[in-house]
């Protein structure tokens, strides 16, 4: 984990039942910080999240947030941009101070500390990744993986080594968010025109 990053407990995810929120989610609770969030609703996927340790609620209300999360000096905030920007406890964190973070820029920190297998692309990012990663894995070089779905193999939308250094990220392309990554290597699966309201038609 980057220094940037370790410096803090507590981490605080603002639609935390996001599939790429949810495996960074996972990926402190595995490092043994304190983790805990907002989403609209309640789902399988934050069940899960609850099992493991996190701490969920279902309410944009700054009241709800718990009281281990608004210590400003050891918390720091990530949200997606999936989130509007009336989000009470959103404005609430960045009204106050707190290091507020936009998931692309922590999944980019980490890729900076570790050799990132990146794939990006309109098609097949989520299955090229979930192949990259498994065959990583049963090739015996091993790897740590942030993936966009749910791996039957591995029932994780995360993949922790502690031998690898290698990291393979789905890179997603809205909002610019593959901007903050670092590859190693990049695997680009297809370009066809997609989110044009952040790319325009040009």
């Amino acid at each position: 984990m980057s220094e940037s990053l370790e410096r803090y407990s507590n981490y605080y995810f603002i639609g935390i039942g996001g599939i790429g929120m949810s495996n960074l989610a996972r990926y402190f609770l595995a490092h043994g910080k304190t983790v805990g969030g907002y989403d609209r609703v309640q789902t399988p996927l934050t069940e899960a999240l609850t099992k493991e340790g996190a701490f969920i609620h279902y309410e944009d209300n700054i009241e709800a947030i718990p009281q281990q999360f608004l210590d400003k000096e050891q918390t720091l905030i990530v949200y997606t941009p999936a989130v509007p920007s009336t989000h009470s406890e959103l404005n609430f964190f960045c009204s106050e101070g707190f290091m507020v973070m936009k998931r692309a820029r922590v999944l980019g920190e980490i890729t900076k500390v570790s050799d990132a297998i990146c794939i990006s692309g309109t098609h097949g990012k989520t299955t090229v990744s979930g192949m990259v990663a498994h065959l990583l894995r049963k090739s015996h070089v091993d790897c740590n993986a942030f993936l966009g779905g749910i791996s039957k193999n591995y029932n994780s939308n995360l993949i922790l080594s502690d031998k690898s250094r290698i990291t393979v990220v789905e890179a997603d392309e809205y909002d610019r968010s593959f901007h903050w990554l670092r590859p190693w290597i990049a695997i680009i699966t297809s370009a066809d025109p997609d989110h044009l309201d952040i790319y325009g038609t040009a």
